[in-house]
């Protein structure tokens, strides 16, 4: 069972924490298992987007706490599962430790290894799409936590 699962994207204030508040909030049954995030070029401890925010807290997500962290080798080696929203972040992982290949997943995995576009700086629309993606990449991995 994994313990500890890592959430990361770039910036660490629209996708990754999304994940990580998000599947936080489906796990809370769930004692012992750590979901946190980072960014591999973290806006470091900025909140979470606010449009983010709104459609996180829209569900009953309180993501309000969040302050953005860099991804660190040590996080990485510590994580149990490592998930990601894009190919090129799986590259930059294990550009960092290349020992954690073998953990690190396209949150969109079983769905085809879809990859959760960026929406920074866009659109409600663009977070939208995005947030209806990361609710079901979320749900999919579900069975196997």
């Amino acid at each position: 069972m994994f313990k500890n699962i890592l959430m990361v994207c770039i910036g660490n204030i629209c996708r990754s924490p999304s994940a990580e508040y998000l599947l936080k909030h489906k796990l809370a049954h769930k004692p012992g298992v750590t979901i946190h995030s980072a960014g591999l070029g973290a806006l470091v401890d900025k909140p979470i987007d606010t449009s983010a925010g709104q459609l996180l807290s829209a569900k009953g997500v309180d993501a309000s706490g969040h302050r953005a962290r860099q991804v660190t080798t040590e996080m990485l080696l510590n994580a149990d599962l490592i998930l990601v929203m894009e190919q090129r972040h799986v590259k930059g992982i294990t550009e960092l430790a290349p020992q954690v290949s073998g953990k690190t997943f396209l949150l969109g995995k079983w769905s085809q290894n879809q990859a959760v576009p960026d929406p920074y700086r866009k659109s409600m629309e663009a977070f939208e799409h995005v947030y209806g993606q990361i609710d079901q990449f979320t749900d999919d991995w579900l069975k196997y936590l």
